[in-house]
């Protein structure tokens, strides 16, 4: 029985994936594929988390494709903008009819042999298993785990008389309104929800167990309006977004240099939107320095606004237990609610919790080394995105697949049909993911690692990996190229093969 064959098969219908199969549709238009998708729609994250004020912490003209300008006033922009900027780009490119939703990927098989992997996915409505090849596998699941957020144990929970929510699990529906809602949790999903329960509940207090940086930038551009009255839209973005990179790029650059300076900068801000007296340095000074975890953005300095206006308030403190009406901290106090919001972060999961044979034989994710931040050493025809840490996600998303599509073209020209990144001879490894947030020191054990140089040492710069990923050589001491041993098999490939 012949089985549906894509030259390259996109795993994940999110921004990343939706973004993959756009540079291939503008730079490899000969090329087949398909896009696998675990839920029933485009969006990825954009379309799971519906909790309140859901945005990005990104500005869109980053957050946003190279190739699709980002019209919309706000350059902070809301969770439905921004699904209906990656649904509307896969119209327009002609990309939904590529997409099989509700194929969740288990297993993916290499043979060098052919050259091929031998793709096993099931059917999450109606059960069924199906099984693709295709000659390179493109992996656009990010790394985050999205059917279970991470929850601490919370002691006394279950005598709790009011409602528990996840985030990631958020109610359809549910009305906040005129209650009383503690925010456990300090990080981005923290710092978005609070100002915007605040502006419908009677009060809202994020309860932290250490503070977190966070920062108050615009919700609009004033320079992308500016040059939007003079300029095409797709100059004005391309502008803006080289801006908002360098921009970006001095403040990481100069937190990792000078981290005391940046401390006192973000401080002093932080005390300017406060009320006089408050104590900034309990609640909002980390032990941490800057960019050792992302910095939460505030829009328009929208939490401090709520903290000033007394709509919300924040409490530094461990939890002792929950009662019956609320949360009682280790110093004695008591915070009453009628809500309790968990923020308390997300699981990771490599490749999209997917395992992966080559040749037989699983591969330990561990035991890998990345190239270039975006293959795995000893895995042949393989990419997968995993964006910044200290920047916008698509950035890094669009250079790898502007680079898988460079790999693809060179294939081609060389008559080569395989590319497998090798390990660094050195030895030396260090974490895939340099933070030291919770959830990436959680399941630093499971992940990839990167070596101590360059080509699989990633650098979080977006112009320098502009001249590695875009202009860089495809040949040197990272990867071999060879060509398949055996006859390829007839599958009866289809152009646009939909399910």
């Amino acid at each position: 029985m012949a089985r549906d064959h894509v030259d390259v098969l996109i795993v994940g219908a999110g921004l990343s994936g939706v973004g993959a199969a756009c540079h291939l549709r503008r730079d490899c238009p000969g090329k087949t594929y398909a896009v696998l998708e675990a839920r029933g729609a485009i969006g990825g994250t954009w379309d799971l988390f519906r909790y309140p004020g859901i945005r990005s912490d990104s500005d869109m003209f980053t957050l946003g494709y190279s190739f699709k300008p980002w019209t919309d006033p706000k350059a902070i922009a809301d969770g439905d903008s921004i699904r209906d900027y990656v649904r509307d780009t896969a119209r327009e490119y002609g990309v939904e009819e590529h997409i099989r939703f509700h194929h969740r990927v288990v297993r993916a098989e290499w043979d060098s042999a052919t050259a091929r992997w031998t793709v096993h996915a099931h059917r999450v409505d109606n059960g069924q298993d199906i099984v693709l090849t295709c000659s390179f596998l493109f992996v656009c699941t990010g790394y985050y785990r999205y059917d279970a957020g991470y929850t601490p144990d919370l002691p006394g929970v279950d005598r709790f008389a009011g409602e528990v929510i996840h985030p990631q699990h958020w109610p359809d529906g549910f009305d906040h309104t005129g209650k009383r809602v503690v925010v456990i949790g300090s990080g981005a999903t923290a710092v978005t929800l609070v100002p915007a329960m605040a502006r419908r509940a009677a009060h809202v207090t994020m309860l932290q167990r250490s503070p977190t940086y966070v920062i108050a930038l615009p919700s609009r551009d004033v320079v992308a309006d500016a040059l939007r009255r003079w300029l095409p839209p797709a100059a004005a973005h391309r502008l803006v977004r080289w801006k908002n990179v360098l921009l970006g790029t001095a403040n990481f650059q100069l937190s990792r240099r000078a981290p005391k300076l940046v401390r006192s900068l973000l401080r002093r801000a932080a005390k300017g939107r406060l009320p006089a007296g408050y104590d900034v340095d309990r609640h909002f000074s980390p032990r941490y320095d800057p960019w050792d975890q992302r910095l939460c953005v505030a829009p328009d300095g929208d939490l401090f606004e709520a903290v000033r206006t007394g709509r919300a308030s924040v409490v530094t403190d461990t939890i002792d237990t929950f009662t019956e009406r609320g949360v009682r901290l280790a110093r004695g106090e008591e915070l009453p609610a009628d809500v309790v919001v968990t923020a308390t972060g997300l699981n990771l999961l490599a490749l999209g919790g997917m395992t992966v044979a080559v040749d037989g034989v699983d591969v330990d994710l561990a035991g890998t080394v990345a190239y270039k931040g975006m293959m795995l050493s000893g895995v042949p025809n393989l990419a997968l995105t995993i964006g910044y840490t200290n920047a916008s996600w698509t950035l890094k998303a669009d250079l790898v697949a502007t680079y898988v599509c460079r790999l693809l073209r060179h294939l081609d020209a060389t008559g080569d049909q395989i590319v497998t990144p090798v390990a660094p001879p050195d030895g030396r490894r260090a974490p895939l993911i340099d933070l030291t947030s919770g959830y990436v020191l959680r399941s630093m054990a499971t992940l990839p690692r990167q070596g101590s140089r360059a080509p699989w040492r990633l650098h979080q710069n977006y112009p320098r990996d502009v001249l590695l990923m875009r202009h860089g050589r495809l040949v040197d001491e990272g990867v071999r190229f060879s060509r398949a041993t055996a006859a390829l098999p007839s599958t009866g490939t289809t152009a646009n093969p939909v399910v």
